[in-house]
């Protein structure tokens, strides 16, 4: 099958996160309580989406399955789908991995349908509240379900949308700003559905990437910058899939035909057979997360033509052009500092050692009290196989350092492995600012790059050597200046809100 189809060819913080709750609960704690509050010391990705539609009735139980597993790493505690059948919408969501929650649904057959949407979500402490949970859904008066959304991204006006319709009598029913995106299209739905949509994205300002139903119809947009990755795909010439990266394509069969646009909507229609195009925006210019491809997105995924592994590992090797170093071993923290110490190795001609040991069923709920137990946590998390390490000289690459907590510890158990010399490469910049546009980050005061100089950080760490990949070549390594690297500069794609917004954010 030609999946170049004709209709397309010629398709032209400081710290806010909207994270009010969780400002409160920790503004008061000393560093090393946020360290117990944060054992991680990551950037964490804010959830993955994913939509199906078809002309004909297909097992959307499962492809909505298989489709939110591959995205997983996008958002582990909570999931849901909604789904379109004959007319009706049906909708499931609740705390939890997706095989989890999907084990706990009693009637898979009022799940199958001709279109599905689904969501998992990543939140922080403190907001694990149901309603909140996605998809998001709007009632007729009937009590029925007319339209559905799920949502990957963060709106930076969205207190202010939400006191403008609130004051229209609007009523709201969660925190989360992928409320207003629902509210906005279900006030103009006398519009039609592409002009509701189009209504509603000339409106929200941010980064969003999104799915939706209605009970006929099935739709995706992406923000003016396509800050969020949304990408299309198809089973056959009669079933599309739109998901926020290409593994979940794979994960269902569908091949993949492009990514969605920035400003463009994809929709179907009553007078049109298969998904139809609407740019709202025709001048828009691509500024994809930079950070999708140093750590969020899966390594066999895709975005934007660029492949994942591909730029991991090419970071490993323009790191050694940059800071070369003489060692013994070169090793990579799992799972993504991998590749770039594969590629480090390739270009240094220094041996690659698998040597660090993740445990791979260690979620994200853990809650450390005390120093002592800390001290275990990164063993816990990662252990050395001593006898590779014991008295050489040792190069580490991560992708990035976040609060520098973890390094600190790692490097520190490298020490006691009896390791001779520690040479630290991060194949990211230097994170010196929090990111409002749908990813959990820390307070600037807890970013320790925004705190620290290098040589300090160097001391900190107590390692011999410390290099970050610069801008310049990470931008080299994509090929373009045509993305987000707020985080690394400062500088967005959107204007920063001016102050902590008491609207949770939108995943």
């Amino acid at each position: 099958m030609d999946l170049e189809f004709q209709k397309y060819s010629t398709l032209p913080k400081y710290a806010f996160q909207n994270r009010y709750q969780e400002f409160e609960e920790t503004k008061h704690l000393s560093k090393e309580e946020k360290e117990a509050h944060y054992p991680f010391d990551k950037m964490e990705e804010e959830c993955g989406v994913f939509g199906l539609h078809s002309t004909e009735n297909l097992d959307t139980f499962s492809l909505a399955q298989f489709g939110l597993f591959a995205l997983q790493h996008r958002g582990q505690e909570a999931c849901g789908i909604a789904v379109g059948n004959k007319g009706k919408i049906f909708s499931v969501k609740d705390e939890g991995l997706v095989l989890d929650v999907f084990k706990t649904i009693e009637e898979p057959e009022q799940f199958m349908g001709s279109t599905v949407i689904g969501h998992t979500r990543y939140t922080t402490a403190g907001d694990k509240k149901k309603y909140n949970f996605q998809p998001f859904f709007a009632k007729n008066e009937y009590d029925q379900i007319i339209l559905s959304i799920a949502h990957n991204g963060n709106l930076t006006n969205a207190k202010q949308l939400r006191k403008e319709l609130e004051d229209e009598g609007v009523v709201f029913r969660a925190t989360s700003d992928t409320e207003v995106i629902l509210r906005l299209i279900q006030k103009n739905l006398d519009l039609g559905l592409r002009g509701a949509i189009k209504a509603t994205m000339e409106k929200i300002e941010g980064a969003y990437s999104v799915v939706g139903i209605t009970r006929n119809k099935f739709f995706a947009f992406r923000d003016f910058n396509g800050i969020r990755p949304l990408v299309l795909g198809a089973i056959d010439q009669n079933t599309f899939v739109v998901a926020s990266e290409t593994c979940a394509l794979d994960g269902v069969g569908a091949q993949y035909v492009r990514d969605i646009l920035p400003g463009e909507i994809v929709y179907t229609s009553d007078n049109e057979e298969g998904l139809q195009s609407y740019l709202v925006k025709d001048d828009c210019v691509n500024k994809i997360c930079a950070f999708e491809y140093i750590y969020f997105a899966r390594p066999d995924s895709t975005l934007e033509g660029i492949n994942v592994h591909e730029v991991r590992e090419k970071s490993g090797m323009k790191i050694w052009e940059q800071a070369p170093v003489d060692a013994d071993i070169v090793i990579g923290v799992p799972d993504s500092g991998v590749p770039a110490a594969i590629g480090f190795s390739k270009a240094s001609g220094i041996p690659f050692r698998p040597v660090l040991i993740k445990n791979r069923y260690i979620g994200r709920s853990f809650i450390i009290p005390s120093q002592e137990m800390r001290e275990h946590f990164v063993n816990l998390k990662l252990n050395p196989i001593i006898s590779e390490m014991k008295d050489k000289r040792v190069v580490i690459i991560d992708d990035s350092i976040v609060r520098g907590t973890t390094s600190k510890r790692l490097v520190k158990i490298l020490k006691n492995a009896g390791v001779k010399e520690i040479h630290f490469r991060s194949v990211s910049p230097p994170i010196v600012a929090p990111c409002f546009l749908g990813i959990d980050t820390p307070n600037k005061d807890d970013l320790i790059s925004a705190n620290m100089s290098k040589n300090e950080l160097k001391e900190y760490l107590a390692v011999d050597s410390l290099e970050f990949l610069s801008v310049e070549n990470l931008v080299e390594i994509l090929g373009s200046p045509n993305h987000c690297f707020g985080c690394f500069t400062e500088k967005y794609p959107v204007k920063n809100p001016d102050e902590l917004a008491f609207v949770d954010q939108g995943d």
